[in-house]
């Protein structure tokens, strides 16, 4: 058996999220589904993150053993063939025997998209979120430092979950805008993620961006450890896995979105 690392792209409007379930069309299961016209007998599929339904990715990395001696670029072309148009395999390459991409995955970086004119363009409506009020981003930015560093998010995770730490370590928090648009970008790179968090943050970050809270009320709000005292979930359609990273891999920047 070989073990392939597949890097995925996804709109994922469409479907349940990444993990096949048992009603509702998701993302693990077409892939799946592909795979096994190629080789019926591979191995199951593991992800590096199990994003939610709605959430998109620019790069989701798979691994998978397979039995198949197809090389790795005709893998690609086989499973294009048979994927619906709105999930893309974008890369195949060997791996190594022992390669998974969730529990080798060193870091994931993640992107919500928030768009604050006060008329949402169609093409956005499945990617970004409209918020259409004037937000103050300095403050929103100095907030969002007291999300970096090592912290129990407790405060940020939804419930149903089945970790056994929320201790979780964030590299970076920040919030990107563009001159030519009120398109407004939170990036967030972090060692894992609890259920929801990403969500849950950018939704802490607004309440003092619309001036509801002061930038210190974040700090306060994870070390409460409580669900009730960070802010609310956003939706999940401005979400997007960006990329992932592991101890092999070359440094690189993530591509705008």
């Amino acid at each position: 058996m070989r073990v392939l690392r597949l890097t995925v792209a996804y709109d994922g409007t469409s479907y349940v999220g990444w993990q096949r379930q048992a009603e509702g069309r998701s993302i693990q299961g077409v892939l799946e589904d592909a795979l096994w016209h190629l080789d019926p007998a591979c191995g199951p599929l593991h992800a590096a993150g199990r994003t939610d339904a709605g959430v998109h990715a620019l790069a989701q990395v798979v691994s998978v053993g397979v039995h198949t001696a197809v090389r790795v670029d005709a893998v690609r072309r086989a499973l294009n063939v048979r994927l619906p148009p709105d999930v893309r395999v974008m890369q195949v390459v060997e791996a190594a025997d022992t390669f998974h991409a969730r529990y080798d995955a060193l870091a994931k970086t993640y992107r919500y998209r928030v768009w604050t004119g006060p008329v949402l363009p169609p093409v956005e409506h499945r990617y970004a979120w409209h918020v259409p009020q004037p937000l103050d981003i300095v403050a929103m930015q100095e907030a969002a430092r007291h999300i970096e560093g090592t912290h129990d998010f407790a405060a940020f995770q939804s419930s149903g979950g089945d970790v056994t730490s929320t201790v979780r370590t964030v590299f970076s928090a920040r919030l990107l805008t563009t001159e030519d648009t009120p398109l407004l970008r939170y990036e967030v790179r972090g060692d894992g993620f609890l259920r929801h968090m990403v969500r849950a943050m950018v939704g802490t970050l607004l309440e003092v961006g619309t001036g509801r809270r002061p930038a210190a009320w974040v700090a306060d709000a994870i070390a409460s450890r409580s669900r009730g005292r960070a802010g609310q979930n956003v939706p999940p359609h401005g979400l997007w896995l960006v990329s992932v990273e592991y101890p092999e891999d070359p440094s690189g920047t993530a591509p705008p979105v």
